[in-house]
Parts: structure tokens; sequence; C-alpha cells
């Protein structure tokens, strides 16, 4: 049984790596076409800065919450900062259109511990050891 080949809207990963950003855009949903065709010199700004640093081996690092993921960055592995660190990601052609902070949450589950002693009535019966 053969791997079912990854399609965006019709086309294939080679077919979009080819496409310009702005032509790129008419392939999304309304909402992020319109940020993708406000920041698409940023975009492209970070695009060349990315390669570069590809090309020096050093790792991608942003803060950039609110790019989208366009198809030039499938195969990258990007850190996000969640607003206390930085978190990896791979980028693979599922996350094509989504944001980068879509893919790291910046509010964790709270987890709480066994209450402590005085925290309710019943407590203060309970012996301390």
């Amino acid at each position: 049984m053969a791997l079912k080949e990854f399609n965006f809207k019709g086309k294939k990963i080679e077919e979009l790596k080819a496409l310009d950003i702005r032509e790129f855009a008419k392939l999304l949903t309304a909402r992020e076409r319109r940020s993708v065709l406000r920041q698409a010199e940023k975009i492209e700004k970070f695009l060349k800065r990315c390669e570069k640093r590809l090309a020096k081996n050093k790792p991608i690092r942003t803060q950039e919450r609110e790019m989208i993921i366009v198809p030039k960055m499938i195969g990258w592995e990007i850190s996000i900062h969640n607003g206390k660190e930085f978190i990896p990601i791979k980028l693979n052609d599922e996350t094509l259109g989504h944001r980068f902070g879509e893919f790291v949450m910046t509010r964790r589950k709270v987890e709480h511990s066994a209450p402590g002693i005085g925290a309710t009535r019943s407590s203060s019966f309970l012996s301390v050891k």
C-alpha cells in the first residue's frame, strides 16, 4: 500500500515551493490571505534571514508568533518563543497556512497539589507528621 501524497488545495509540495508568496496567498483562507498579503515583505525578509542561518548550521529562533507558514519553510526546525522559553517546532506540510503561535502554547495547564494545612476547615483536625 503506497503512502498518500500530500496535496494543498490540489497542488503538490513541489508546485507550492515554486510559487511566489503572493500567489500562495490566493490558496489560503480569507484571514490568512489578508495577513500574508499585508506581511509579504516581512515574510520575505524572514525567509532570507532564516536561509542565511541554515547555511551556517545555526538554529532559527524567533518571537514572530503571528507569522504564517509558507511552503519554503517546510522541513525547517524553528524555535518559537512562548513568553518564557524557545520551543523547537518541526514544520511539515500539514502546518501550511497556520501561524507559528498555534503550535506553541503560552499558558500551561494548572496542576494543583494536595491542599496544605489550614486550607479547609477539616484539615485542622489532621495529624501533623
